[in-house]
């Protein structure tokens, strides 16, 4: 199972936000796209989705185009888990991830007790299953994270295509979801997640993609396309970049900055 996009353009109001962005996914991949604001990132996840039609270029899942998929088809095929997520009611953590089960069921035709006990094991799965009963709008933002996660699951895509997934969440949750999407690529789901820090991908991604003026500049393993010259094309600071006692790497920090004691 596999989606990409090529040679993407795409500009909005007459500003080029996409020229020639080109980048895949496979099952059992963990990719970190990586950008500035206001880079695009957020575009090409919504092209490679298929909710914003680009300018010039493609995008197939399994080599067919998207053209070629019924939404119900594409849904059970790639799942998309948005950054921020308002419920306008109080729906329980196990509604919103039943919600995942609809491109089975269709609209009309209510959950059934296979879609509860579907959802019940990945809500026991991802470690919620505490939280089924509980409102969404009242579970902490990590919480919430799983719970989307859970409805995407729901849907049997075996593509998860995140935005900023770990955006607003404190540093036990940012560790505690890391630890949940290592899990899911090890058991065969592809990952796509968009960030900012470059420091994300150094812990468990296999593929990091760096997308400057509107292009897919470097795409590789983390250790060989994250470099401090990379960091300061990306963002325009000058960064360091720390090792363990073995050499292994350890984190990027502002170049110059000393240690605390």
């Amino acid at each position: 199972m596999s989606i990409a996009a090529r040679d993407i353009h795409f500009a909005y109001h007459g500003r080029p936000v996409l020229a020639g962005a080109s980048l895949a996914l496979a099952a059992g991949e963990r990719v970190c796209l990586l950008g500035a604001n206001g880079a695009g990132k957020s575009t090409l996840l919504r092209i490679l989705l298929g909710l914003q039609r680009p300018d010039r270029g493609s995008v197939t899942v399994d080599g067919t185009a998207l053209a070629g998929w019924h939404r119900r088809q594409l849904a059970r095929r790639v799942a998309y888990v948005p950054q921020v997520h308002v419920a306008p009611f109080p729906y329980t953590v196990r509604q919103v991830a039943l919600m995942g089960r609809l491109p089975a069921t269709g609209l009309l035709k209510a959950p059934g007790a296979a879609d509860r006990a579907c959802v019940g094991d990945i809500l026991e799965h991802l470690g919620i299953a505490h939280l089924a009963e509980r409102a969404y709008t009242e579970i902490s933002g990590g919480e919430r994270q799983l719970t989307l996660i859970a409805r995407a699951l729901a849907q049997e895509a075996l593509l998860l295509v995140m935005d900023e997934p770990l955006a607003g969440l404190d540093y036990g949750n940012q560790v505690r979801l890391l630890e949940r999407l290592e899990g899911l690529t090890g058991e065969g789901y592809g990952v796509l997640m968009t960030t900012h820090d470059p420091n994300q991908p150094l812990t468990g991604s296999q593929r990091v993609a760096l997308l400057i003026d509107g292009r897919i500049a470097a795409d590789g393993h983390p250790h060989e396309v994250l470099t401090p010259e990379a960091i300061h094309r990306l963002y325009g600071v000058r960064v360091e970049l720390l090792h363990t006692a073995d050499g292994r790497r350890l984190a990027f920090r502002p170049a110059g900055r000393r240690a605390a004691c």
